[in-house]
């Protein structure tokens, strides 16, 4: 069966209600798109038996393959498998390997259970089973007439590996295709910017296409191949990123790491090299997200919060002169507390942020002005930057920003690392001079 498009049914009157968090969906559509299947629609629906079969035939209607979450539990009210297997005119029929496995995981846990335990094992019949491993509610797929459903568990922790173990390659049976993606990650150009720099080649793509992803403060673009199976994907996919990177690549920090902590601390550890942060601002965002990185210990020393002029004074060494010269919110101020940190750790590169972050204006200096310094024996720097913004979070929005900015100049910084024999020449001439 040749599948084209699918359709995500998610049962449950919890998910109407705001009760849980449908994350189902989202992992469903993700590995779906890997196996190059569009999902065009996505539609929750109650434990309502009229409103499921209405949401099933109007998915059927537009789609070859639905895949269904929730509705396979015992009670009465669980009626996905019934309301399917009415749709393809199959009836259940007990199917006595679910059962022995539904009695097994129940006698693991010693637990009793009760008689309506046995409609999880009520199938439809011809259909294909697949165990829960995780569960009692075992899931299956069934066929008819040119379509496909696909019927998983609701709990997530359930549904995940049924799909990935058992739906997919259920799924990919009959299919000679697939889809290989690269991830490109932007910081520094904005989403109608990148979009403009390569609008004829986004245009133009077929295999490859490029789809541009916003998030804030920075760009995605996912550049995807349909490969046959034992086709080179390379052989498609580097040509376009090698003219995406000829139009852009002044802006792409990463090919491997979707974050920019995570591209930092992979990065400092490639190069031996350790960081230190000094915020006020910020409160210790910059820090925060780099120690979310696993392995951050090896390459991250400490972390400053020096939010009042007395501390950026006593802890980072910054001069009372030009606190009261220029203010906190200052290049000299940034780029004092910047070689104050580094000199305070021992680090190899320090990045340090100050600003105003709101609601008002403070000392003169209106909202969103941030200055972001880094200190480092190659290279010293600080930038300037406006980070207004309007909305209702804007104090939020612009901490967050100001540490994404800290993060990428931190970033650069390290890239220009000219390794420790060439520092150590500069060093020796200049102490001969």
């Amino acid at each position: 069966m040749h599948i084209t498009s699918a359709e995500i049914l998610c049962v449950g009157t919890e998910l109407l209600m705001g009760d849980v968090v449908n994350t189902n969906a989202a992992v469903i559509a993700k590995e779906l798109a890997a196996l190059g299947i569009n999902v065009y629609h996505q539609t929750v629906v109650g434990d309502n038996p009229g409103r499921l079969t209405e949401a099933l035939h109007l998915a059927f209607s537009r789609s070859d393959l639905v895949i269904t979450t929730g509705g396979l539990g015992p009670t009465y009210d669980d009626l996905t498998k019934e309301i399917i297997a009415q749709y393809f005119g199959r009836k259940l029929v007990f199917h006595e390997e679910s059962w022995r496995r539904i009695e097994a995981y129940f006698s693991r846990l010693q637990c009793s259970f009760t008689q309506n335990n046995r409609k999880q094992a009520m199938m439809p019949e011809g259909c294909t089973v697949f165990e829960n491993r995780c569960g009692t509610a075992p899931g299956c797929a069934l066929e008819g007439n040119g379509k496909m459903a696909i019927m998983l568990p609701g709990p997530p922790r359930e549904m995940k590996p049924m799909l990935l173990e058992q739906a997919l390659p259920y799924i990919r049976k009959d299919s000679d295709t697939h889809l290989v993606s690269r991830n490109l990650h932007f910081f520094g150009i904005g989403e109608s910017a990148l979009e403009q720099r390569l609008h004829d080649m986004m245009v133009e793509a077929v295999n490859p296409t490029i789809a541009p992803y916003a998030k804030t403060g920075e760009v995605m673009l996912r550049v995807t191949a349909q490969v046959r199976d034992g086709e080179d994907p390379a052989s498609l996919l580097e040509p376009v990123v090698d003219r995406i990177k000829e139009e852009a690549g002044q802006y792409l920090y990463s090919e491997t790491d979707g974050e920019l902590q995570s591209a930092l601390v992979h990065l400092l550890r490639d190069k031996g090299l350790t960081a230190a942060t000094a915020e006020s601002c910020t409160g210790g965002l910059v820090a925060k997200r780099i120690t979310e990185v696993s392995g951050a210990s090896q390459v991250f020393q400490c972390g400053m919060v020096t939010y009042s002029n007395e501390m950026k004074e006593k802890m980072l060494g910054v001069s009372r002169e030009t606190l009261n010269t220029y203010s906190a919110v200052s290049p000299e101020t940034a780029g004092e507390m910047a070689a104050g940190a580094r000199r305070f750790s021992g680090a190899d590169l320090a990045v340090a942020v100050t600003g105003n972050a709101g609601p008002e204006p403070s000392e003169g200096k209106p909202v969103g002005l941030v200055y972001v310094a880094v200190d480092s024996s190659w290279h010293k720097e600080v930038l300037e930057l406006n980070l207004n913004r309007r909305d209702g979070d804007a104090r939020e929005l612009i901490r967050y920003l100001a540490s994404s900015h800290a993060l990428h100049l931190l970033l650069r910084t390290a890239q220009k690392y000219p390794g420790a024999s060439e520092i150590s020449k500069e060093q020796e001439a200049q102490a001969i001079g």
